[in-house]
């Protein structure tokens, strides 16, 4: 639980208000439910701001509080599939933010703040210490009624934007509802999943009813559904025993697949996300978009670049001492890891800094690397070839090699119109061949997919993994990784208070590598991320020993102990920022193999196998 001092929260106050800008392009009139919700939602925020004032006043009790921050949310939930598609920053950054610290940039400045919204009122009023942050809880409330009054008052008099495909909007709810809100990362304090997520398929349903573009097409089955979700939300109300697999089978699935066959167009995405609208289910291997993430393009992507791209994958000789491949570290049987702590370099005797991630899916993500220094994969390679205890080379000296290579003369001319052996046509095979690397077809995934089945520890250990065990609040679904939904278009990381070895050495000590606060993004260089590392997929994780960023863990049960015991913080370390929440999970024995047991479930390596 993170409390934020005054002083700050004011100081954040006056810059966000600054920063508010909404864009005019694109406005219309909307249909009257959003009207509504809109009015509703502001008056729900005038009532919580009284609220808030009436109990730092004593005068109300902290239960009335709670009552009415519910209210708010639930009204907010009802507009949060149009409000959070249409204007996605100002929802991220000021309506309903991660109770995380977070970078903003203003100019060729960057600022520190802390969080505001709805997110942090529901950590903080749910929490025990809510009596102890009275004003606290009084500022953020004022804070978040006037920024959202502000974008009111320029919606009744400008409108407010539209796109030309709404069934989008509807669609992206949905994946945020099962990755952000059935698992309790937009609920942080009250876990109030099944309520809200009652509210956002009533929102939704009142939307379809109202707006005449759905007139072109049969709603029927859709309302069946909305109203079938929201009676059966509204009698499975326990977070720990909701069960997210009938949830998603029953309703998240089918409304998906149904909304998605209204209107296939992705004209107000294509530029902003890696999710793609054509996909019918969270579960298949084309539900995210690979090209989405590098500078290579599909209409250039074919078989033969892909050829090339695991011919200089595997070859040694790229490197300067011809000793070192793409493989030395990522061999494909260890689902493109090495098993070692941490890697090894061209030096004998030598290893890099940090243990080698998977290359499984690894395309997923808006940035690279445990520090996240690289911002597309393309940067990701060239990292790794001018790293002195890596390739240890440049560019120039691998175009010299291949073209004096009559092999590689002959598979460029294949792959390229002009065969052209340069820097860009040897990144653009490169990332051929990793982004083909995704792996959807785990047992789980299959599964989910409705086309075989599993054991009930799997089942279990999924519920778990997505409620109890907080483990889905970094490790967002279906990806498993932190590229952050819905949009998936950023990366987080965390800082979780990783020990230097497993728990049963003693005495326990912090790891030494500080993370990301010592990457040379140096707009990034903040206090908020002191050994903050990237949230890597568990997807193949069953492979991919020993685990986070040094190595030190060598089983999945070290990890889930860790985890368990709520991190170095959890532990008695002194961590300046641990994102990771230090409470005690309080997970049984039993139930550390479930989860076991679905990561296992989660192992595909079927590419290289056929290949």
């Amino acid at each position: 639980m993170k409390f934020y001092p005054l002083a700050v929260i004011f100081v954040m106050l006056g810059f966000a208000v600054m920063s508010f800008n909404p864009s005019r392009k694109g406005f219309k009139n909307e249909n009257s439910t959003i009207h509504r919700g809109l009015t509703d939602f502001k008056t729900r925020l005038s009532q919580l701001k009284s609220d808030a004032y009436l109990f730092s006043e004593n005068k109300i009790t902290l239960e009335d509080l709670r009552k009415t921050l519910r209210e708010t949310r639930n009204s907010f939930k009802e507009i949060e599939f149009y409000v959070a598609y249409h204007y996605p920053e100002f929802t991220k950054n000021h309506l309903n933010a991660a109770p995380l610290f977070h970078i903003e940039a203003a100019g060729t400045t960057s600022y520190t703040l802390p969080p505001e919204g709805l997110q942090v009122l529901d950590e903080m009023v749910f929490s025990d210490e809510a009596n102890e942050k009275k004003d606290e809880i009084k500022a953020i409330t004022d804070f978040l009624f006037n920024s959202y009054a502000s974008f009111y008052l320029s919606s009744m008099k400008n409108g407010i934007s539209t796109g030309n495909n709404k069934t989008l909007p509807l669609r992206i709810e949905l994946i945020r509802i099962y990755s952000l809100g059935v698992t309790g990362f937009d609920t942080p304090g009250s876990l109030n999943i099944s309520e809200e997520a009652e509210h956002a398929f009533t929102g939704m349903k009142k939307y379809i009813q109202d707006d005449s573009y759905f007139k072109n097409y049969n709603t029927e089955k859709a309302n069946l559904l909305f109203t079938a979700g929201i009676r059966y939300l509204s009698e499975n109300k326990d977070f720990e025993t909701f069960d997210r697999i009938e949830f998603y089978k029953k309703f998240i699935q089918p409304l998906y697949q149904e909304l998605g066959s209204w209107d296939g167009r992705a004209d107000d995405l294509k530029e902003f996300s890696g999710w793609n609208p054509a996909s019918t289910n969270f579960f298949s291997s084309d539900f995210l978009d690979p090209y989405f993430y590098t500078l290579l393009k599909n209409d250039e992507d074919n078989e033969a670049l892909r050829k090339l791209g695991k011919q200089i994958f595997y070859d040694q000789n790229v490197s300067d001492n011809g000793k070192m491949s793409c493989a030395t570290c990522h061999l494909p049987e260890n689902a493109f890891t090495d098993l070692k702590v941490k890697s090894q370099s061209n030096v004998d005797g030598k290893t890099v800094l940090r243990n080698s991630p998977t290359l499984y899916n690894a395309v997923f993500a808006k940035r690279f690397f445990y520090d996240l220094r690289a911002f597309y994969l393309e940067q990701q390679a060239e990292h790794v070839i001018y790293n002195k205890d890596e390739f240890n080379t440049s560019y120039d000296n691998i175009i010299k090699k291949l073209n004096a290579n009559p092999e590689y003369k002959k598979a460029f001319k294949i792959a390229f119109k002009k065969g052209n052996i340069n820097r860009e046509n040897f990144s653009k095979a490169l990332s051929s061949y990793v982004a083909s690397l995704y792996s959807y077809e785990s047992d789980f995934d299959q599964f989910m997919r409705n086309e075989k089945e599993i054991s009930s520890d799997v089942k279990k250990g999924f519920n778990l993994f997505m409620g109890k065990a907080n483990c889905a609040t970094c490790h967002f679904a279906p990806n498993f990784s932190g590229l952050v939904p819905p949009f998936f278009n950023e990366n987080e990381s965390e800082v979780l208070g990783i020990t230097a070895k497993p728990l049963s050495y003693k005495p326990l000590e912090l790891d030494a590598d500080k993370g990301r606060i010592n990457s040379p993004v140096k707009k990034e260089n903040s206090w908020i991320y002191e050994n903050s590392f990237k949230t890597v997929t568990v997807r193949n994780v069953a492979l991919t020993k020993p685990y986070f960023h040094n190595g030190a863990f060598g089983t999945l049960e070290e990890v889930l102990e860790f985890y368990n015991e709520g991190g170095g913080e959890g532990l008695g370390l002194k961590i300046n920022n641990q994102t990771l929440a230090a409470d005690k999970l309080n997970l049984t024995p039993k139930e550390i193999k479930q989860i076991i047991a679905f990561l296992n479930s989660l192992t595909d390596i079927s590419k290289v196998k056929a290949r």
